[in-house]
């Protein structure tokens, strides 16, 4: 088990550095509050986790293409959130958009592609 606090600690002071220095739609922003998320998911506090996973996406959607690979993990990452809330509509509707990036760019045989595929099953497994 990792120590969560810890890393909360140095994940917020990474956070606050950046905002100092940074706009506020810069993307190394959005990885900050993602890296919060990511800690609060490990410690099962899925709603904070999912506040800052989506204050990430939100600056993503906004500051990077829609076919860049940040903004395809953030999907994932908001699916999982919601999976682990167990709120399946959710994690869908955010497994559906990873599934669509996927399929527009990469080839019909890419690993990532079928990963898509099996997450939207998944899910889709759970709602029933």
């Amino acid at each position: 088990m990792g120590d969560y606090l810890k890393a909360l600690e140095f994940c917020e002071k990474s956070l606050e550095i950046r905002k100092k220095g940074l706009p506020s739609n810069h993307p190394s922003l959005a990885t900050s509050y993602s890296n919060i998320g990511q800690v609060y998911n490990n410690m099962g506090d899925y709603s904070e986790a999912l506040e800052f996973r989506e204050e990430s996406h939100q600056i993503y959607e906004k500051a990077l293409p829609s076919n860049d690979p940040s903004l395809a993990t953030s999907y994932d990452n908001i699916c999982q959130v919601n999976d682990n809330m167990d709120d399946y509509p959710k994690a869908l509707e955010f497994s559906e958009k990873l599934l669509k990036m996927k399929e527009k760019s990469v080839s019909v045989d890419h690993r990532d592609l079928a990963a898509s595929y099996s997450n939207v099953g998944d899910v889709y497994d759970k709602i029933c």
